[in-house]
């Protein structure tokens, strides 16, 4: 049985990794941290990482990136490893996360689906055979009250591609400033915000008189909710610091 911190606890996402921890028998989540700690929950919340008392194996983060720094001082502090699933990090805060991954076990992803990070796979495998002769775009779709854009996902899928293309590819999100010709090396990625949409994610190789679409879509948060619990299970048993990633529990 492995205890979990999960911070964000009162949020949507918090929510859904709570219902889907109460159906396992693998673990259990003893506290939770949230800025909203007086609302109802079935284990102590706490406003603040570094008031926890109990002892727990791991941490899971569903919460906001203003949360990073308080998280990293506790798992540095406490020597716990740590799943990152909150989108929305700035760069700087991406380059502090590899960094305290040097110290602690970090389990860091900007979409805890399996479907999603297969994707990528078979994205990175398209542009290594088309990428040259087919144009590359990825269109996201989110639902209304997400802030940022584009997702960390599309992020990952135009990082995953531009892998596969010797990192030569330039990122294009905003095309209606500039007026002219596409350039071969360009990945444009679109964002879609509306309504209830969970997330759908496009990646499409255009060529000459052809086009091949690669996609997903997340029907419910709970995809994401098993992804960054069992990614917590996997990070439980890991002591050697490093950079995890979903490619570790391909």
């Amino acid at each position: 049985m492995k205890d979990i911190l999960l911070c964000g606890c009162q949020g949507k996402m918090g929510h859904v990794v709570r219902a889907c921890v109460a159906q396992r028998e693998d673990c259990r989540i003893v506290a939770g941290v949230d800025v909203n700690a007086d609302a109802p929950a079935d284990f102590p919340v706490y406003q603040n990482a570094k008031d926890c008392q109990e002892k727990v194996d791991v941490i899971i983060d569903y919460s906001h990136p203003n949360s990073l720094d308080g998280l990293l001082e506790y798992a540095f502090d406490k020597n716990v490893p740590i799943v990152l699933a909150t989108t929305g990090y700035h760069p700087d805060q991406i380059q502090k996360i590899e960094e305290a991954a040097k110290k602690i076990p970090i389990f860091f992803s900007f979409n805890m689906s399996l479907g999603i990070n297969l994707l990528a796979e078979l994205a990175k495998k398209a542009a290594a055979f088309l990428g040259d002769q087919f144009d590359i775009e990825i269109v996201e779709k989110h639902h209304n009250r997400k802030i940022d854009a584009p997702s960390g996902t599309a992020l990952l899928l135009a990082d995953a591609i531009n892998e596969a293309m010797d990192n030569k590819e330039v990122y294009i999100y905003d095309r209606h400033s500039v007026r002219k010709k596409r350039e071969k090396n360009e990945i444009g990625i679109s964002s879609i915000r509306g309504g209830t949409i969970v997330g759908e994610h496009e990646v499409i190789f255009a060529g000459h008189d052809e086009i091949l679409t690669l996609s997903h879509t997340a029907m419910s948060r709970e995809i994401f909710a098993v992804g960054s619990i069992n990614a917590a299970i996997f990070m439980s048993s890991q002591q050697k610091p490093g950079l995890y990633r979903m490619s570790d529990l391909l």
